[in-house]
């Protein structure tokens, strides 16, 4: 009797699979911003070492920077950029959520009505600006990364007065447009952040050269100590030769700086270094080398 009570339960129904596009679009809008984030800070810590090195003269490929080098350099002039671009977008959110919340539906709609031409006029404004420094980037020869925040601003413009409200009943939109504009845009945007970090940290990179050379006399001096002669003649740089027999370092050169240690490499200046003649060092760190620190050196003193 209980078998044949079994066989007459309907069967259970199995668990429908759950569809996987709420979460791969959840995965997506947190991986997608974080991405190009972390790209930008990469690209932007690389240009700024490159357009850094490359007034001194010295190749980029000769220092052996890491990706962390890159990531940690990009804090020099990307993150006050960063904090304001964040800044606005929380400023905009707290007005879109106070006027939502205190205007009536119709008010509502006609603020949006009013606010789509505007949205077109300056997005089409940003397009123009990007294609100006496309065709004439010698336009723009001050502010070299106004065609690229031009492009993702006119992008972001144009996407938001497409999805305002029309005077008039809007038709549906096809799925295949709803699924290219997203990513399109986000391409766009994206491609419209890195044009503009590759300018901004050029001149950025720039500028911390034109100060390293400004501030090479101003204390602390390195001095460096060698067991074999480095054959150092550059201008106010002084080789003496250490009398000690049982020294392990046998010349000692003053008036140089450290601007920079990596990838196995120091990267000294002469404090006497000048753009137009001046001569860069570049040495190997091994332990045939040793630097000291210190705020005033007598060329004269014994080693």
């Amino acid at each position: 009797m209980a078998k044949r009570l079994r066989s007459l339960r309907p069967p259970r129904a199995e668990a429908a699979p759950e569809s996987p596009s709420k979460a791969v679009r959840l995965l997506g809008s947190v991986i997608a911003p974080t991405t190009v984030l972390t790209g930008l800070l990469f690209f932007f810590g690389r240009q700024h070492a490159n357009w850094l090195l490359d007034y001194f003269g010295v190749p980029l490929s000769t220092m052996g920077l890491t990706a962390q080098d890159y990531l940690v350099r990009s804090a020099d002039g990307l993150f006050a950029p960063i904090a304001v671009v964040l800044a606005a977008v929380l400023v905009l959110l707290w007005v879109y959520r106070f006027l939502r919340a205190r205007l009536a539906e119709t008010a509502w709609q006609r603020l949006l009505r009013a606010a789509t031409p505007v949205a077109v006029v300056g997005g089409l404004a940003g397009v123009v600006v990007a294609g100006v420094g496309v065709v004439h980037p010698e336009a723009f020869a001050t502010s070299y990364a106004v065609p690229g925040a031009g492009l993702s601003l006119g992008v972001l413009f144009l996407v938001a007065a497409s999805r305002m409200p029309a005077s008039r009943t809007p038709r549906p939109r096809p799925a295949a447009f709803a699924t290219v504009e997203l990513p399109a845009a986000f391409v766009l945007v994206s491609v419209g952040l890195f044009w503009a970090v590759a300018d901004y940290s050029a001149s950025v990179g720039v500028g911390r050269a034109i100060e390293i050379e400004g501030t090479l006399a101003v204390p602390p001096e390195t001095v460096l100590y060698s067991a074999k002669s480095l054959n150092l003649t550059a201008p106010g740089v002084r080789e003496t030769t250490c009398r000690n027999p049982d020294s392990a370092y046998h010349y000692r050169y003053t008036g140089l700086k450290l601007i920079l240690q990596s990838g196995g490499q120091y990267f000294l200046l002469p404090v006497q270094w000048h753009k137009a003649d001046g001569t860069a060092v570049v040495l190997p760190r091994t332990d045939a080398l040793r630097l000291e620190f210190t705020p005033a050196t007598d060329p004269d003193a014994p080693c």
